[in-house]
């Protein structure tokens, strides 16, 4: 368990506490809860920096750092639905890509391999998670909205883009 591969857990425990703090719909708590999706999005960032920088790269954290991004981005999505701050549109072909690449993550791992992240799906995460910080502080900060919802729709486009890319570089994953 090397610091990457701790990075990527701790992210994967900051959720509870995002969520802890989202549901609360207050302006104070929503400004709190963008700076823990934030602070566990910049660990994304750092992990796979510090691995690659140091020959840290493992098939642990090929496989559970986009799992824990998913889950850290699912959950904010899911989270700014129910609050009305995101369209239901953007969510559903969010989290639909989401479950399409992870589906042909685990037929891949069925087969022994492991895929890991494209640099579209790098991208698509990217703007993302700055996108979901925005709309979670928006409570606080007003003028954050209409950035953040831009954002999020071009993840949605980054998404689909990355999603044609990722079929792609993988069709061989369904070859019998």
């Amino acid at each position: 368990m090397n610091l990457p591969n701790k990075l990527t857990m701790l992210r994967i425990c900051m959720i509870p506490l995002f969520v802890a703090l989202l549901m609360q719909e207050t302006p104070l708590y929503s400004l709190l809860a963008a700076i823990v999706f934030g602070i566990a999005s910049v660990t994304d960032l750092f992990d796979g920096w510090y691995a690659r920088k140091h020959g840290l790269i493992t098939d642990f954290g090929k496989l559970m750092d986009p799992m824990a991004d998913k889950l850290l981005v699912m959950t904010a999505l899911v989270g700014l639905l129910a609050q009305g701050k995101v369209h239901w549109l953007a969510v559903m072909v969010l989290l639909a890509r989401e479950f399409l690449v992870s589906s042909i993550r685990l037929v891949a791992a069925s087969k022994g391999l492991v895929i890991a992240a494209g640099k579209g799906g790098k991208l698509k995460t990217a703007v993302q998670m700055v996108s979901l910080a925005l709309i979670t502080a928006d409570s606080f900060f007003p003028w954050l909205a209409l950035p953040g919802a831009i954002l999020l729709w071009l993840s949605v486009a980054l998404s689909l883009w990355s999603c044609v890319e990722y079929i792609a570089c993988n069709k061989g994953v369904f070859a019998s």
